[in-house]
């Protein structure tokens, strides 16, 4: 799916910057303990949820619901810790470590079962106290050298 079919949604009206940071620090506690209904209680239903190290973009809360799903069932020990926020008009950037450990066979390739710890940053924008937004970024070739799979498992062209 390319960025145009579903374009980033623009904010309504954003929360202040304080708010801003106890919703965001909400979605990375329930998303940290796997807790798929209370993440989505934080996404607005017309969200946007990107991760652009896989190449992956999704709208609605279907569509979003099946992307957590699919995550923590290849990372079924994910958390997040930030460690800093901004906020930049209607978007708030925040940066910290995920630690992780790769499950299944992504791509036909066996992890080597290590726990990995990346750098991420994550943007976000909101609508009506919500999460419309997010783009969830962190170093893909790091994490597969720390789990022992070639990047292909995750991009097959490469």
């Amino acid at each position: 799916m390319t960025t145009t079919d579903h374009p980033t949604p623009a904010p309504e009206s954003s929360p202040p910057p304080a708010e801003m940071i106890r919703i965001a620090n909400a979605l990375a506690t329930a998303k940290s303990r796997q807790d798929i209904e209370a993440a989505m209680d934080v996404y607005h239903p017309d969200g946007v949820l990107e991760a652009p190290p896989l190449g992956s973009r999704r709208a609605g809360a279907t569509q979003i619901r099946a992307a957590l799903k699919g995550f923590f069932s290849l990372f079924p020990d994910y958390s997040v810790t930030l460690d800093d926020q901004a906020v930049s008009g209607d978007t708030l950037i925040a940066w910290g470590t995920i630690h992780l450990t790769l499950s299944g066979n992504p791509g036909g390739q066996t992890p080597n079962g290590a726990r990995a710890s990346v750098p991420v940053f994550i943007l976000f924008r909101f609508r009506d106290g919500r999460v419309i937004w997010e783009s969830f970024n962190f170093d893909l070739a790091s994490l597969c050298r720390q789990c022992g799979v070639p990047l292909a498992a995750f991009h097959p062209a490469h």
